[in-house]
C-alpha cells in the first residue's frame, strides 16, 4: 500500500462494522490492498478494560467507525504482534497518544518507537491478558491469550483460520488456495517460510502454543473460530510440522 493521505498516514480501506464477539472484546474485519491485483482480509481486535481500549493488529477505520470506536472508550494501548504488520500503528499512536507495545527487536518502520516490550512474563494493561513470544523465529512474533471467555488466542500471521474469502480480490481468491491458504485453520505457509531459520524448525514454539488453555481463536487475517479452536490448532500443527 504505497499511497498516503495528506498527513502521511495510510488511508482507511474497506471494512465491516465493529462487532462485539464477546463481552468487551471486539473484531473489525477489514482489507489490505497489496497491489492492483492483490487485496485480502485483515483484522483488528479491540479489548476493553473499564474505559480503556487496547488495539491489537491495528486497522485504520472510516470516520463513522472511528467515532463508534471512540464511544467504546479511550484507546490507551496499541499492540503489534507480527513482524510483517504495522502500517496503521503510527496513526493510532499519534491520534490517541497511545502506548505502543511490540516484541523486542520489532521493526522500527513502519510505525512508532516501542514504549513497552511484549514479554511472556511481563505485565500487560488488561487483567488476564498474557503474551506468548516465539523463541525460534527469524524475526520477532508474538501472540496473546485472553483468559476470559474460556480463553481466546489472538495471533497475527503465524496461525490463521479461514471460513470465507471476504474482502479478497478475484486474484487473491485464486492465489490463496494455491499457496496453501485453505478454508480451515492453517500455519501460514508464507509466514512459515519467512520465519523458519535455515536448517531449523518451529515445532517447539507451536508445541508451547498448543499448551495454552484456549477455546476460541482470532488472528490478523481470516475469521473468528469459536469453541473448537484448540483442536483446530493441534490439527494444523500436526499436519504442517
Amino acid at each position: 500500500m504505497g499511497e498516503l493521505d495528506a498527513d502521511g498516514y495510510a488511508p482507511a480501506t474497506a471494512h465491516d462494522p465493529i462487532e462485539e464477539i464477546f463481552p468487551d472484546l471486539y473484531l473489525v474485519r477489514g482489507s489490505y490492498r497489496m497491489n492492483a491485483l492483490m487485496t485480502f482480509n485483515r483484522n483488528m481486535i479491540v479489548i476493553r478494560h473499564a474505559d480503556e481500549l487496547v488495539v491489537v493488529n491495528s486497522v485504520r477505520l472510516s470516520p463513522t467507525a472511528e467515532a463508534e470506536l471512540d464511544s467504546l472508550g479511550k484507546v490507551r494501548h496499541v499492540m503489534r504482534l507480527g513482524y510483517f504488520h504495522g502500517v496503521d500503528d503510527r496513526y493510532y499512536v499519534d491520534r490517541y497518544d497511545a502506548e505502543f507495545w511490540a516484541p523486542i527487536a520489532s521493526r522500527a518502520n513502519p510505525g512508532p518507537a516501542v514504549t513497552h516490550t511484549l514479554e511472556e512474563q511481563g505485565e500487560l494493561p488488561v487483567p488476564g491478558l498474557k503474551a506468548f513470544v516465539f523463541k525460534h523465529t527469524r524475526h520477532p512474533e508474538a501472540a496473546l491469550l485472553l483468559e476470559r471467555h474460556d480463553g481466546v488466542l489472538i495471533t497475527c500471521d503465524a496461525l490463521q483460520y479461514y471460513a470465507d474469502r471476504k474482502f479478497c480480490s478475484p486474484f487473491a481468491r485464486v492465489f490463496m488456495p494455491l499457496k496453501g491458504f485453505r478454508l480451515r485453520m492453517i500455519i501460514s505457509p508464507l509466514w512459515l517460510k519467512a520465519m523458519t531459520p535455515h536448517g531449523g524448525n518451529l515445532r517447539s514454539d507451536f508445541e508451547r502454543l498448543q499448551a495454552l488453555d484456549f477455546k476460541h481463536f482470532v488472528a490478523a487475517h481470516g475469521s473468528l473460530l469459536r469453541d473448537n479452536a484448540h483442536s483446530a490448532v493441534r490439527e494444523a500443527v500436526q499436519n504442517t510440522l
